[in-house]
């Protein structure tokens, strides 16, 4: 059995590489511009851009599964068209899909969504991301979809390099206070990707910490766990910017903590009470 890792050089994919090296699965990855690292794993350059480079790396590697972590923030080409291709290919050859889904295709009106609530971005990343979970779900219906929410790490995320960015001075900007969201631990996450990949579970699911915090909030647990001074950290609204996106995304993942044996750890245990 192999899975074929897509996006396997980025932050999650790393993930992804390492447990699968750990456990000793057959593994096979994909970068864009350079491969990453995990010893035993077969790397191919590939852009989801590129359908006859698509097929061509499905039929080198002949998957049993899937996993598309990969992202194209907001260029449509990737994010949205890419996935689709990748649906049509996998669905033809009978390859399992897991797809990783973002709380960007929601706008935040409800607060609170559930694994059954409906996409309805705001920005176009948002858009990208719910185009390609839903046509991923029309076009291979045995897929599972997951959507996830900010991704932490022991240093490596985005959000935890902004922070030390912005405590050191080296980043003007500032952590919104009302923008708030569902953070989970990047080993968490991949885990629970693992589990769908190695299971036929279909349909869609919430991979998110069980905690509701604001970026600010976040931003303060980060800096006190790394030493740093949290009061350092300049605050601000995303409703008194001129910045797009939603405020507050709370993915409500009971559902999937039901049919996972997983477990995703809440941001205030994974980085310590404040």
């Amino acid at each position: 059995m192999t899975v074929l890792i897509i996006g396997a050089s980025g932050f999650l994919g790393s993930e992804l590489v390492r447990q699968a090296s750990a456990a000793g699965r057959g593994t096979a990855a994909t970068f864009n511009s350079r491969p990453g690292d995990g010893g035993g794993t077969a790397w191919h350059q590939l852009d989801l851009r590129d359908s006859v480079r698509l097929d061509a790396v499905l039929d080198a590697v002949a998957p049993s599964t899937v996993i598309n972590a990969s992202s194209g923030n907001a260029d449509w080409a990737i994010t949205a068209d890419g996935p689709v291709r990748l649906a049509v290919a996998a669905a033809s050859r009978g390859i399992r899909l897991v797809h990783v889904s973002s709380d960007a295709v929601f706008s935040g009106a409800d607060v609170h969504y559930d694994e059954a609530a409906l996409p309805d971005p705001i920005t176009p990343y948002g858009a990208a991301k719910a185009t390609a979970e839903t046509a991923v779900r029309l076009l291979h219906p045995n897929a599972a979809v997951a959507r996830t929410s900010l991704i932490i790490g022991d240093g490596g995320s985005a959000h935890e390099r902004l922070v030390h960015e912005l405590v050191g001075g080296t980043r003007t900007g500032a952590l919104f206070t009302d923008d708030v969201r569902c953070p989970v631990h990047v080993s968490d996450l991949a885990a629970a990707l693992w589990e769908l990949a190695l299971t036929e579970a279909t349909g869609v699911f919430h991979l998110a910490g069980p905690d509701a915090v604001s970026r600010y909030a976040l931003g303060g647990l980060i800096a006190r766990r790394d030493g740093l001074d949290p009061a350092l950290l300049p605050a601000g609204r995303r409703a008194d910017s001129h910045l797009p996106g939603a405020l507050d995304v709370r993915l409500d993942s009971r559902t999937t903590r039901q049919r996972l044996s997983t477990r995703l750890r809440g941001v205030q245990e994974f980085l310590g009470k404040s």
